[in-house]
Order: structure tokens, then sequence, then C-alpha cells
């Protein structure tokens, strides 16, 4: 969570508001795991956390 972190996000419901925009933006700039968040589907997945599930 650290390199979320850095990039200026600290919530799941932060991070399931994602716009497709800020998705590529993150999956360009996240250090060491470029394409990773559209390959795990954070975007839904946090939202189901920022949920409480």
């Amino acid at each position: 969570m650290a390199l979320v972190n850095d990039l200026g996000f600290y919530h799941f419901d932060q991070i399931a508001a994602w716009t497709p925009a800020e998705v590529a933006w993150v999956d360009e700039n996240l250090a060491g795991f470029k394409g990773r968040v559209s390959r795990d589907n954070w975007v839904e997945q946090a939202a189901i956390f920022a949920k409480g599930g």
C-alpha cells in the first residue's frame, strides 16, 4: 500500500472511484507494478473493501 500512498491515495473508496484515465495513469506510474491495477481489477476489489466486504 505504501506505493499507492506515495501516489496520493489512502482509502479504498478513492480507488473504487478511479476513472479509466486514472487507472491507466496508475498502471503506468506504479513503480515496479506497471499494469497491475488493470490485471488485478483493483477498482472492483476496492469497491468491495470500501463497503466493508
